[in-house]
């Protein structure tokens, strides 16, 4: 009984130390899709393929850090991984757009150009406030996140490019609140959610 429940204990502790390996497995994974899908684009057209790999990198996105959190190993270097493994998923999904639908990303120019200025914002605050890059993983991240999907799959998949619109404006709300986040905190912060947990953080450091 005892050399039973010994096994137990052993390979209990065995997967354990497997899963802490995952989150950055799923990172990584990211960083892989994202130049297939802009290849599988690069004939001017995609395959079905690339919605399913799509989805699964933003699943991938989804469940790395619930992961991390879960087992103990959400470190900055992993969260901060997580912020690049997004950037290049997404600026792969905006070449591959370009590719394959010119016309809508010409209707869109204004907005879309918009976007990567505010974001530009963005970093260049972080860069010059803290020398790193944002990583906050705000709530208005996780919708602009899920905005972005359901562009994305609507173009990709249907031909459909209206759902832009939700995608620039949570883009625009996303942005504004971590610009005014790397304003309002001291120091270098990862996974802060919100402006108001950046502000309830601050009364505690200074």
């Amino acid at each position: 009984m005892i050399k039973i429940k010994n096994q137990s204990i052993y390979w209990h502790h065995q997967v354990i130390f497997c899963m802490r390996w995952l989150p950055g497995i799923l990172v990584s994974f990211r960083f892989a899709v994202a130049p297939l899908l802009l290849w599988d684009a690069a004939d001017q057209r995609t395959s079905s393929w690339f919605v399913v790999g799509y989805i699964l990198a933003v699943l991938s996105d989804i469940f790395d850090g619930i992961i991390a959190r879960r087992l103990g190993v959400s470190t900055t270097a992993l969260r901060q991984a997580d912020s690049w493994a997004d950037i290049s998923l997404y600026l792969c999904i905006a070449i591959s757009a370009w590719l394959v639908y010119p016309e809508v990303l010409v209707a869109f120019k204004i907005p879309l150009l918009s976007a990567i200025a505010i974001q530009l914002c963005l970093f260049t605050v972080s860069l010059i406030k803290f020398k790193k890059m944002p990583s906050f993983h705000t709530y208005t991240a996780k919708a602009w996140g899920l905005a972005l999907l359901i562009a994305t799959i609507a173009l990709f998949g249907f031909n459909y490019a209206e759902t832009l619109w939700l995608a620039i404006a949570l883009c625009w709300l996303n942005t504004v609140e971590e610009i005014l986040m790397t304003l309002v905190l001291p120091v270098w912060q990862c996974d802060i959610l919100s402006l108001f947990h950046a502000l309830q953080l601050r009364k505690t450091m200074v």
